[in-house]
């Protein structure tokens, strides 16, 4: 169904975060008319990462109609395989690359700088800032920032992630909202040596290898970019820890003692981290909101309804990111019934995706030995891994409306 274009003319939306969502939003409303900013709390688009993935035809209908799924098919990384071996390598599940790679896999940073490239038009970015305060008005949200000046803008979207700033301001702390699944995960990059990684599959050398004990998964694989790095993957499981979430030095003794004692290649992982100017450390979460608008402002992506890991948070805000600004669009004088719409359609399919979250530690690291055996057990047989690939595909369908855009974007002016 097509609907008809009104034209917002000096719209103005506010957008915190500049990952996924944020940036395929800013496209979006971009070539709806409106004009979006775009603030980051980093100095610049982050390279690299982990890889992430979309699956069905739902995400791949939406990055078409983005115009960038031939880019992405293009750079991208052909899957990642997982051999799950013991202490002494001899394996012991292998998962094909389809099954955590989706039908495209590219590396977060790759995406990032497509979805941006592809906003750039019609989007200015504020990188190394964030916001401080936001203050509606009968009229617009007030919007103070770090380093920038004051500013008003029609609406503020917040696609800032789990830890949703932009959340904690307008809908409360993030206590609220934020559930704890019992797990951690890490990742950082590391030298490659031809000891610490044996790939069972040569035509994709890119795979990981993992070790398992109860509750703690340690897994490496070759860097997809410089084949004399390596990606480093730890996940374990724990009640919820207080820790300073921006010190890095916090989480890696939180790391070493998690991971203390285990054999394998563990201690040479272990000690990597001294030299680890990229690492990521974060409890594996759930957000639920009740609601993801209060007057002018909205949330997108993951922190409307994101999983840490495991809830295909990418392809769910990929359409998320589609269908709000197609919204918008349908009614740009209108928020309040936008949002409604937007949130009536997405819900169902965002939480049907987030549950996958719920599972992701438990299926990485299950909690016993017997777990472990199981686990082990039932994936090494293709009937198994077909109808869980086929469950992954169900869940992420949904029929997309159909949004008509502008004849022309307009250029940003800033």
């Amino acid at each position: 169904m097509s609907h008809p274009q009104s034209h917002p003319q000096n719209h103005t939306v506010l957008i915190s975060g500049a990952g996924i969502a944020g940036p395929a939003l800013a496209h979006w409303l971009g070539r709806h008319g409106f004009r979006p900013t775009v603030v980051e709390l980093a100095p610049a688009l982050r390279p690299g990462g982990q890889a992430v993935d979309f699956r069905g035809e739902t995400h791949l209908s939406a990055l078409d109609r983005m115009g960038i799924l031939g880019e992405l098919r293009r750079i991208q990384t052909g899957g990642s395989p997982m051999t799950f071996v013991d202490a002494d390598d001899n394996p012991l599940l292998h998962l094909p690359a389809e099954f955590a790679g989706g039908d495209i896999e590219v590396l977060r940073g790759d995406l990032s700088r497509v979805l941006q490239e592809a906003s750039l038009p019609t989007t200015e970015y504020l990188f190394g800032d964030s916001i401080t305060s936001l203050t509606e008005t009968p009229t617009g949200v007030d919007a103070t920032f770090r380093n920038a000046p004051p500013r008003t803008f029609d609406l503020v979207i917040g696609a800032d992630g789990l830890h949703s700033h932009v959340r904690r301001l307008a809908f409360g702390p993030e206590s609220d909202h934020v559930t704890h699944l019992g797990y951690y995960a890490a990742t950082w990059t590391l030298p490659h040596t031809p000891a610490l990684h044996r790939s069972t599959n040569p035509t994709n050398p890119t795979g990981s290898t993992a070790y398992n004990a109860p509750g703690r998964l340690a897994s490496v694989g070759i860097s997809r970019t410089d084949p004399t790095r390596a990606g480093a993957f730890l996940v374990f499981a724990s009640p919820e820890l207080t820790y300073d979430r921006h010190d890095p030095e916090a989480h890696k003794a939180i790391l070493k003692q998690a991971f203390a004692g285990l054999p394998w290649k563990v201690d040479h992982l272990l000690d990597s981290l001294a030299d680890a100017d990229d690492l990521y450390f974060d409890s594996i979460s759930r957000a639920d909101v009740p609601t993801w608008s209060t007057g002018r402002i909205a949330l997108v992506g993951d922190a409307a309804c994101g999983a840490t890991i495991g809830g295909m948070g990418t392809g769910t805000g990929i359409v998320a990111a589609y269908v709000l600004a197609g919204e918008l669009s349908r009614s740009p004088h209108d928020h309040r019934a936008a949002f409604a719409r937007y949130e009536s359609l997405l819900r169902p399919y965002a939480q049907g995706c987030q549950k996958g979250g719920d599972r992701t530690g438990p299926f990485l690291a299950p909690a016993t030995k017997l777990g472990l055996r199981l686990r082990n057990g039932l994936l090494s047989r293709r009937r198994i891994l077909d109808w869980m690939l086929k469950a992954g595909e169900d869940v992420t369908t949904l029929p997309l409306p159909t949004y008509t855009t502008a004849p022309e974007a307009v250029p940003t002016t800033h």
